[in-house]
């Protein structure tokens, strides 16, 4: 760390000297070192990055929300421990395949969906080496800012048409996990997802932000064409179905799919009933 900031302060000196020699004419531009000069670059392109997420306003979590049992990632513990697993596997076959952006679908609603994202959010968050972003484009529903109990004055479409900057529009949650959420149903949302200004704004948000893993909660695909339109602007996707509801039926059809638009990440059984430990294995806090 000594070294990293003694070749800051190097490069630093050298660009503000503006020495000249005896006769008055510019000094021959000093020899950089590259390594210095790349250091440099890096460290202001951090503190750049910092300032860009540090600018979203922080969301509210003194709201009942964040107290909910749904909500369990966010304080951490045994109960998030499924949602802590799940993470650690999205970590790794995203590192593994340079995956970043993942949609999040199910076949039909009332799969856990939303809350599968809302733990995912909070569970990657405690890791301090990543930064996540977690989109509602389930445009018709705005089921993302209900989750959450938050009431945004606007709507990821004024975002994409250019109403509203991201950076007035995201809300964050410390420094690592931010939230594009609606206000409401949004009209042609099919329309819009799959868009050219869709597309563009979201490397537009790559660009400022850098995230490591973006979320896009994203509605059931059996019920609207929004899915089918935007998956083609991902990665990869993660299924998540219901347990005792989802039939096979249409986890074999929502796969298809998805695989004939992107990659299928994987599926999550969601609604499980669980024994208080598993395998034996206890707890304790």
């Amino acid at each position: 760390m000594e070294r990293l900031q003694a070749a800051i302060e190097k490069a630093r000196a050298q660009r503000n000297e503006g020495g000249r020699t005896e006769g008055g004419r510019p000094a021959p531009a000093p020899r950089t070192n590259g390594a210095a000069a790349l250091v440099t670059d890096t460290y202001a392109d951090t503190v750049s990055l910092d300032a860009n997420w540090q600018s979203f306003r922080q969301i509210d979590t003194t709201v009942p929300a964040f107290r909910d049992k749904k909500i369990a990632a966010f304080a951490g513990g045994a109960e998030a421990a499924a949602f802590d697993m799940l993470r650690t596997r999205v970590i790794q076959q995203a590192r593994s395949n340079n995956w970043r952006r993942i949609a999040v679908v199910s076949p039909h609603s009332s799969c856990g969906k939303t809350t599968t994202v809302t733990n995912l959010a909070f569970s990657l968050g405690r890791n301090s080496d990543m930064r996540t972003l977690a989109i509602d484009f389930d445009l018709r529903r705005a089921t993302l800012a209900r989750m959450l109990n938050q009431k945004p004055a606007h709507t990821m479409a004024d975002v994409i048409e250019g109403r509203v900057p991201f950076a007035d529009h995201g809300l964050r949650y410390g420094n690592s996990v931010a939230f594009g959420l609606n206000a409401g149903p949004v009209q042609n949302s099919s329309e819009l997802l799959q868009s050219n200004r869709t597309a563009a704004m979201l490397d537009e948000i790559d660009a400022t932000y850098q995230p490591d893993i973006v979320l896009f909660d994203m509605p059931p695909l059996m019920a609207t064409d929004d899915s089918l339109a935007f998956l083609k602007n991902v990665d990869c996707a993660l299924l998540i179905v219901a347990a005792e509801e989802t039939p096979m039926s249409q986890i074999d059809v929502a796969e298809r799919q998805i695989a004939e638009l992107t990659q299928v990440m994987g599926v999550v059984l969601n609604k499980c009933r669980l024994m208080g430990s598993a395998y034996g294995y206890e707890y304790n806090y």
